[in-house]
C-alpha cells in the first residue's frame, strides 16, 4: 500500500505559503499548515479538506517548533517558507530591531524548523528541504540592507546544508523568487502604507502570483527523488533584474 507523504509548510496562512499548501495537497500530499494566525490556517485548511492540519507556531520560537515537530509521525518534505521584509530605511537610517525580526523569521526560522525536522526527513528515506529565498540573495538594492542580509543568510544554509547532507536520501532544494505581487509582502514592508505599496508594481504588466511560486515550488519538490533542483530563480518576464523592471 502507499503511504501518504507529508509536507509540513511554514507561513501557511497567505500568500506563497496558503497557494503551495493547496499545491502540495492537490499534489496528493497530506498537509501541515503552520502559522502564527490559527484563524487564517482554519479556513485554508477547510478549502482544503481532510488532506489538511493546523499547527499555529510561530518558527521564531525554537520550544514552540520543537514541540511542534514531536507530535508530527511522518515527514516527507519541509517547505521553509516563512519570511518577510520590515521597513525599507537605508543602512544608515535602518532599525536594529526591525534587522533583528527579518534575521530571526528569515534565518533562525528556517533553522529551527530544518534542525526540527531532520530526523524525520531522514527517516522517510526520501526527504526534502525545500528553503524559500528571493533574488534579493544576490543583488543588493536601496532600502533593502536589512531584507538583503537576511536571505543571504537564507540561501546560504540551503547551500551549507547540501554539503553536509551529501550521501544521504535528502535533497536541499533553493527557490529565488523575484518581484511576486501578493496581498501583504509589500504592505508588511511599508508598514501599512497601501500606495507605497501598490507603488512597488505600479505598470509593471503581469508580476508573478503567488500561485506562480507555489507551482514552480510543487514542480521542483515532486522529480524524481535522484533529481536535485539545486536553486532556481523565477522572474516575471518584466523583471530582467533586481534594478531592470519594464513599466508601461
Amino acid at each position: 500500500m502507499t503511504v501518504q507523504k507529508v509536507a509540513v509548510v511554514t507561513g501557511a496562512s497567505s500568500g506563497i505559503g496558503a497557494a503551495t499548501a493547496r499545491g502540495l495537497a492537490a499534489a496528493g500530499y497530506r498537509v501541515a499548515l503552520v502559522a502564527r494566525r490559527a484563524d487564517r490556517l482554519e479556513a485554508l485548511a477547510k478549502e482544503i479538506g481532510e488532506a489538511a492540519s493546523v499547527h499555529a507556531v510561530d518558527v521564531t520560537d525554537r520550544a514552540a517548533v520543537d514541540a511542534f515537530a514531536a507530535t508530527i509521525d511522518r515527514v516527507d518534505l519541509l517547505v521553509n517558507n516563512a519570511g518577510g521584509a520590515f521597513g525599507s530605511e537605508s543602512v544608515e537610517a535602518g532599525d536594529p530591531a526591525d534587522w533583528l525580526r527579518m534575521y530571526q523569521v528569515n534565518v533562525l526560522g528556517v533553522l529551527h524548523t530544518t534542525q526540527a525536522f531532520l530526523p524525520a526527513l531522514r527517516a522517510s528515506g526520501d526527504g526534502t528541504v525545500l528553503v524559500l529565498s528571493s533574488t534579493a540573495a544576490f543583488a543588493a538594492y536601496e532600502g533593502g540592507g536589512g531584507y538583503v542580509a537576511a536571505k543571504a543568510g537564507a540561501h546560504a544554509i540551503a547551500g551549507t546544508l547540501r554539503l553536509e547532507l551529501v550521501g544521504e536520501p535528502i535533497r536541499v532544494i533553493e527557490i529565488a523568487p523575484g518581484m511576486v505581487k501578493t496581498d501583504e509582502f509589500a504592505l508588511t514592508r511599508f508598514r501599512g502604507d497601501a500606495a507605497r505599496a501598490a507603488s512597488v508594481y505600479a505598470g509593471v504588466p503581469d508580476p508573478l502570483t503567488a500561485e506562480d511560486v507555489a507551482d514552480t515550488i510543487v514542480w521542483a519538490a515532486t522529480r524524481p527523488p535522484h533529481v536535485n533542483i539545486d536553486l532556481l530563480v523565477v522572474r516575471p518576464r518584466a523583471q530582467a533584474a533586481q534594478h531592470k523592471v519594464h513599466r508601461k
